[in-house]
This record gives C-alpha cells, sequence and structure tokens, in this order.
C-alpha cells in the first residue's frame, strides 16, 4: 500500500513538536566481527576441503618408500540470495506533508532495514548452531560432537557437557581448541580470538574475564583466562538463545560471509500515478567452511 495522506494525517498540519521512530542509533557492527567478510562475483561460492598426506611410516633399510594419498574432503556451498525492500509514497502527500524531515528520514529507515536484514541473516548463523536441519559440508550442524573425518573416526567442535558460561567452562573450551587436530589426527595450532554472546551474558562475561584475580572466589590467584581473547567480546544481540555461547577461532575459512552486490538505493516516479517509489537490494550469503573456526554450547538450560 503506498504511503499516502490517509496514513499520517497529522502530518498535514503545522503543530507537531517532533517524530519519533523512524531513526534511532544503531549497534556496531557485528556480522563482520563473527565471519570473515569477502567479496563475491558470481551466483555462488564454494569451500573445498582437501586432506593431507598421513605420517610417515618407518623406511627399513633396503625397502621401498610407501606413498601416501591426498582424500577429497567436504565442499560447502554458499548461494548468494537477494533482499530487497521499497516502499510507495503518493505525489499528494509529498506535496501536502508539512514535515519534510520525516520524508527525509524514510531512506534512512530503509537503509536500517537492510542493515537489520544483514544481522539476522547472519546471526541465525548462531541460532541453528545446534540444529540437525541445518548442516554444512561434512552434513553435521555448525556445532557437534561428532564432526566427522575424512580418513575416519570423528571430532568435536561442542562442550561434551552443555554448559552456562563460567571461568570454568571456558576454560574447558579453551583446552579443547587448542587441543584440536586436522583430518589426520595431527596437532593443528588454533587459538581462541573473540567470544560471542548474548546481551544478558554481558555483564558475567565482564566479571569473567576483566577482573584482576580469579573470579568469584577468595584464591590469591591470577585470572588465568584474562587476555585469552585478543579481540575481545563480541555482543551479538541477534542471539536468540539467551544462554548459548560461541568462541571464534583463529583457524582460517570458518564462518564466511560473501558479498555479492552490497545495498543500493534507487527512486524514481511511476508515470500515471505520479507516486514516488523507493528501492534498496542487496545480494550476500554466508556459509560454514572448516568448523574449527567457531566452538560453542547452547548452555544448560
Amino acid at each position: 500500500m503506498p504511503i499516502s495522506t490517509a496514513t499520517h494525517p497529522k502530518l498535514l498540519w503545522e503543530g507537531i513538536h517532533s517524530f519519533w521512530g523512524l531513526k534511532y542509533s544503531q549497534h556496531p557492527e557485528c556480522y563482520s566481527r563473527t565471519h570473515e567478510v569477502k567479496s563475491s562475483d558470481q551466483a555462488f561460492e564454494e569451500i573445498k576441503n582437501i586432506v593431507g598426506f598421513p605420517a610417515a611410516p618407518r623406511k627399513t633399510e633396503g625397502g621401498a618408500v610407501i606413498y601416501g594419498d591426498e582424500l577429497d574432503g567436504f565442499l560447502a556451498r554458499a548461494t548468494n540470495l537477494a533482499y530487497a525492500l521499497g516502499y510507495v509514497v503518493t505525489h499528494e502527500e509529498i506535496a501536502d506533508n508539512k514535515y519534510k524531515q520525516v520524508s527525509m528520514a524514510r531512506a534512512g529507515s530503509l537503509a536500517r532495514s537492510m542493515k537489520q536484514t544483514v544481522e539476522t541473516v547472519s546471526g541465525n548463523d548462531f541460532n541453528r548452531a545446534f540444529n540437525s536441519s541445518y548442516t554444512f559440508g561434512d552434513g553435521k550442524e555448525m556445532c557437534a560432537t561428532d564432526h566427522v573425518n575424512v580418513s575416519g573416526g570423528s571430532w568435536s567442535n561442542e562442550l561434551a557437557t552443555a554448559a552456562d558460561l563460567s571461568e570454568a567452562s571456558l576454560e574447558d573450551l579453551a583446552i579443547q581448541i587448542m587441543n584440536a587436530t586436522d583430518d589426520r589426527g595431527f596437532p593443528v595450532s588454533i587459538n581462541p580470538e573473540c567470544l560471542i554472546i548474548a546481551p544478558n551474558e554481558s555483564f558475567n562475561a565482564e566479571r569473567i574475564l576483566k577482573s584482576a584475580l580469579q573470579n568469584d572466589t577468595a584464591n590469591n590467584a591470577i585470572n588465568a583466562v584474562k587476555g585469552l581473547f585478543p579481540k575481545g567480546v563480541v555482543v551479538n544481540r541477534w542471539l536468540t538463545d539467551t544462554d548459548a555461547w560461541f568462541v571464534k577461532t583463529d583457524c582460517d575459512n570458518g564462518l564466511q560471509f560473501f558479498w555479492r552486490e552490497k545495498p543500493s538505493l534507487s527512486q524514481d516516479n511511476a508515470f500515471d500515478t505520479m507516486n514516488l517509489k523507493a528501492k534498496s537490494y542487496m545480494r550476500f550469503s554466508t556459509t560454514l567452511g572448516d568448523p574449527r573456526g567457531i566452538y560453542g554450547t547452547p548452555g544448560a538450560a
């Protein structure tokens, strides 16, 4: 439905002191801290897993060298989807509107909606992290206790026993990260990078990570987790599970965000109705390449 003189009849008369609802201060950009942001120039992007050679066996004197094989691993695909939103305003509404600041704010409100869409879609990667209906290259959800190795066996990027955020559970997950192995079972150097939480855990995270000594004890011990996350804490307002929490690691090709077309704004007037039309359009995708890029737990509740 077009925005017309009947939509906001008060705008046709002078005397309104101020308006609210179309413009708010925005939270800092979140998706670029939880995902690796890259550009795309095609309909979809693929991330391919290749498994390297096994450990070298002992060669006996005079014996032949044993030749190992590379293994073809999993494939993750990110299909760039289009998102668009627009509005229509009648010629009469624009002509008779006494408050041009309302008309000017509509484009900003549209841009805000596009930003919210980006954050909602990227946030859903975490909201679906433990849901087996949303799987990636190895056929498993983002965080699972049984990610598959191509060479055989499985591994985990989820706490074996779900736990709320605490010093102890954070230590457990950090140890799990630092004990990570590749598909052949070789130890790999992966370290925590940032902690991702819902707003409800903000104060808890502050106490755990920033206290001078060990948190919530009378022990005269250092805070061992202080400084564990070089890129800090990311408060993700788009998480729907308030006690789920995650650790993004420095592993390459973890959570990916591909920009195919960044948001654009265009407008025109319809010849027959003289209505003003404005629209915004964008294309992007997200996916998970190496699950070692993110670890997490749904919380104890």
